[in-house]
């Protein structure tokens, strides 16, 4: 099964008055981060590609950046809806999953069947757009229900697929969301240390990595602890032997090592480096 990739974007809201580079509306200021994350089994997801733009910058304008990779599926929000490009996507051989805007202009041209106990309400063969500005190539509309009960149109230039995939396949939006919230609540990219553009995006990035590095120990290891889990462990072991923070991951005992002996004179400066790269 080729694996899932999600775009969506964030902003990072930031102070007008010490930012005016990064100005979009009256009063507010802010960074968008434009990301491609991969969703791998079990839940595990890591972002793959990133792209720092002001937040005026339209979501659209991003998804020629961000999809680049014909041996996976695209799952991405109707933020990105442009017809010509969803043409142009289905041409070069990218495949793609998006939600379609209930109001849009389609024109059925085939019912699929249905499987019975099926959550999906319906499963077409459409051309969507008006005839002044419709699509070249065929597209598939499914009609889902979501977990309130509002029906969601999603469209898709995959025909080998069962309705029922496709469906699950868009529940792995969620994922994306929570990265953002956990990034948000958990990496120092609240409150930001330098004003100029690159010092923003050098944060940002760094809490990326820091996420990855995460990622990477967690698969490394095999650990069943959660990312936070972690991250906490490594809070504890700052100043102790690489060996203390793995052996307490991997649920070992912590042998005695003696621990590293920082000169009190560069004390003060350690906390704030650590602070900028863990969030502690």
């Amino acid at each position: 099964m080729m694996p899932l990739k999600i775009i969506d974007s964030s902003t990072l809201p930031l102070n007008l008055t010490n930012h005016r580079w990064a100005k979009f509306r009256k009063t507010k200021a802010g960074v968008k981060v434009h990301l491609r994350l991969v969703f791998m089994e079990k839940g595990t997801s890591y972002p793959e590609k990133a792209v720092l733009t002001t937040a005026r910058e339209h979501d659209r304008g991003q998804l020629e950046v961000l999809v680049d990779d014909k041996k996976c599926m695209y799952v991405f929000d109707r933020g990105y809806l442009d017809y010509e490009r969803f043409d142009r996507m289905t041409d070069e051989g990218y495949f793609f999953l998006s939600r379609l805007r209930k109001n849009a202009v389609i024109r059925e041209m085939y019912d699929f069947k249905l499987e019975e106990d099926t959550s999906v309400l319906s499963d077409q063969m459409v051309l969507i757009g008006t005839s002044q500005n419709r699509s070249e190539n065929f597209f598939r509309l499914l009609k889902v229900l979501d977990s309130k009960g509002n029906e969601l149109h999603l469209i898709t230039n995959r025909f080998d697929l069962s309705a029922e995939e496709i469906s699950e396949m868009y529940k792995s939006c969620w994922a994306i969301e929570l990265f953002f919230k956990w990034i948000k609540q958990h990496l120092k990219i609240k409150k930001f240390y330098g004003q100029s553009e690159r010092a923003i995006h050098n944060q940002v990035f760094i809490a990326l990595i820091v996420f990855c590095l995460h990622v990477l120990v967690q698969l490394e290891t095999k650990s069943k602890r959660k990312i936070l889990q972690l991250s906490r462990y490594l809070r504890a072991a700052l100043r102790k032997p690489a060996s203390s923070w793995l052996r307490k991951i991997e649920g070992k005992s912590i042998l005695y090592e003696q621990s590293i002996v920082v000169p009190s004179v560069y004390c003060k400066y350690i906390p704030n480096r650590w602070n900028l790269l863990f969030g502690y």
